[in-house]
């Protein structure tokens, strides 16, 4: 079993990454700051004006870890991964999967039937703490059941789109009723994102990209491109199965550790910078603190609702992607997506 690695985040300015025998060296100004053993690591993140040796890049690749580049305030630019493993005849499978319009629409559903299901489960929590005490969240409750029911006889993407925005539109129309701080600058309006109009809008953003970097890696670990999708359709430089994958673990490992650091209050407003543009960006002192928070969030112990063993959150993507490689080499009579309980 593939052991949960942790990613390297690298977020100040001017570090410059390079190998020194088994272990990665950050140096800032030509002072080594850090280095951290290879055989701990899953991937690095850069934020910005952050570099890396070609010989480090060249040692990730042998050892499987993927490296992503993005803006200071978290925006994908690029990544670099080794030579593409796993059998050829798995993704000509994939391929032809994506091309088949019923066996496309049954594989988005399953994703689609996860991410509802798990939007129900984190407003389920909240209630539940609440008593059950909050009519608009019990109705939210109730719209996504049906929203679970529709799925199930859907029978066209387009139709299974249609739900899924319906369900959306549900579950982020309460979300602010999630939100216990009465501070206002943490109220939420509406989902935003390019760019991110407030606070609560920049922390989702934020840690969904997060979590795109990690389902690009898995799937690539399994041998699928993560570039073909079945829900999210071909389009040059969209990461299409990654980003459809990654819709079962959007409330589990997002949406939930954005509430967590709101009403813990591991973040403040003044964490937060409006831009003339309109877009609010956070300051570096609390992305590190959802780095941080995404990090030890990754490494909390659960069972796997399928295989039935324990692992940890940050193995989840991992074991869904392999999974899905199971089931399009016709192991698995269908995919089990992941359901949280």
């Amino acid at each position: 079993m593939k052991r949960h690695g942790n990613t390297l985040y690298v977020t100040t300015q001017g570090t410059y990454l390079a190998v020194e025998g088994e272990t990665v060296s950050a140096r800032v100004e030509g002072e080594s700051r850090m280095r951290v053993p290879l055989h701990m690591l899953a991937g690095i993140v850069c934020f910005g004006r952050v570099s890396m040796s070609p010989q480090l890049m060249g040692k990730c690749s042998e050892c499987g870890i993927g490296i992503s580049f993005l803006s200071e305030r978290g925006r994908f630019l690029a990544s670099v991964r080794g030579p593409v493993s796993g059998n050829v005849l798995l993704r000509r499978e994939q391929y032809r999967r994506a091309d088949d319009p019923r066996r496309s629409m049954e594989l988005a559903r399953a994703f689609v039937l996860s991410k509802v299901a798990n939007c129900r489960t984190v407003i389920q929590r909240v209630l539940r703490d609440r008593g059950n005490n909050e009519p608009e969240l019990r109705a939210a409750v109730l719209n996504l059941a049906s929203s679970l029911e529709s799925l199930r006889k859907a029978t066209s993407l387009d139709s299974v789109r249609g739900i899924e925005g319906e369900a959306g539109k549900t579950y982020f129309g309460v979300f602010n009723r999630l939100i216990t701080i009465p501070e206002t600058e943490f109220r939420f309006a509406r989902r935003s994102r390019r760019p991110p109009t407030d606070a609560v809008n920049a922390l989702l953003s934020f840690l969904y990209t997060l979590l795109l970097h990690d389902t690009r890696s898995s799937l690539e670990a399994v041998g699928l491109d993560p570039q073909v999708g079945f829900l999210h359709r071909d389009r040059p430089g969209r990461p299409g199965l990654a980003l459809d994958l990654m819709e079962e673990f959007r409330p589990v490992l997002a949406d939930r550790l954005t509430l967590s650091l709101i009403n813990r209050r591991q973040v403040q407003p003044s964490g937060f910078e409006t831009r003339e543009t309109g877009a609010v960006l956070m300051d570096d002192g609390t992305r590190k603190t959802v780095l941080r928070a995404y990090q030890e969030r990754k490494n909390e112990e659960i069972k796997h609702p399928f295989l039935e063993e324990k692992t940890t959150t940050g193995m989840l993507v991992h074991l869904q992607s392999m999974l899905l490689a199971r089931h399009l080499r016709s192991d698995l009579d269908g995919y089990p997506p992941f359901f949280w309980k």
